[in-house]
């Protein structure tokens, strides 16, 4: 609860300083809870649909094989912004008229081939709100990869896209993933790697506790 004398904390006025295709950058004005008058610099997407809250969609997609480990499925691609290769979820923006679930089976079928059945769907979260008002939603996909349609999966890339599929156990994938640092120029999306620290956690066992210090 905020002290009786805090004022709530309001967007005055946004002011669009450069505007491009894809993104913009604007200066936003907004009050403290002291009272004053404060600027920052914020990112939009110039795509979101009128009425929505959500830009787009990442794909926390399983694929199951018998007799093999649960596997997740991810994309290795050059990221001009960050001027190497990453290792991110499948994703994309939801295009006008698309459903998130939607979008999450189109853009795994573009970036992966893979086709899948959705189990689940997060609520909009956002994404790195220091800086953007960008927000997602994941959208957890089971893939059959006994289905003859998931054994030889093509990819359904568009014009300019150049994306390489990466499997790795769920057993193992922080220990893959880190493997991978030392041995490549990569970035890892924090998406990912949050969800592989995620994992080792949720398999850790209860009665092993850190050492704390004094």
């Amino acid at each position: 609860m905020e002290p009786a004398n805090q004022t709530c904390q309001t967007i005055v006025k946004e002011e669009v300083l450069m505007k491009g295709k894809w993104a913009q950058l604007l200066q936003t004005t907004y009050v403290d809870p002291t009272g004053k008058t404060r600027v920052w610099e914020t990112v939009k997407r110039t795509t979101r649909k009128p009425n929505s809250k959500c830009d787009g969609v990442a794909v926390l997609a399983v694929l199951k094989k018998t007799l093999h480990y649960d596997c997740l499925i991810m994309v290795k691609q050059f990221r001009p912004p960050m001027g190497c290769y990453c290792l991110e979820l499948p994703a994309g923006l939801i295009d006008d008229g698309e459903t998130a679930e939607g979008a999450a089976l189109r853009e795994l079928l573009e970036e992966t081939g893979y086709k899948g059945e959705v189990s689940s769907i997060t609520p909009v979260v956002c994404l790195d709100p220091g800086l953007t008002n960008c927000t997602m939603q994941y959208v957890s996909v089971n893939i059959n990869g006994d289905d003859s349609h998931n054994i030889r999966p093509k990819q359904q890339l568009d014009d300019g896209e150049f994306v390489e599929v990466i499997l790795i156990p769920l057993n193992e994938l922080r220990k893959k993933i880190d493997e991978m640092l030392q041995a490549e120029n990569i970035m890892v999306d924090a998406r990912v790697y949050i969800y592989a620290l995620g994992l080792t956690h949720a398999t850790s066992k209860p009665d092993v506790l850190p050492v704390l210090k004094a």
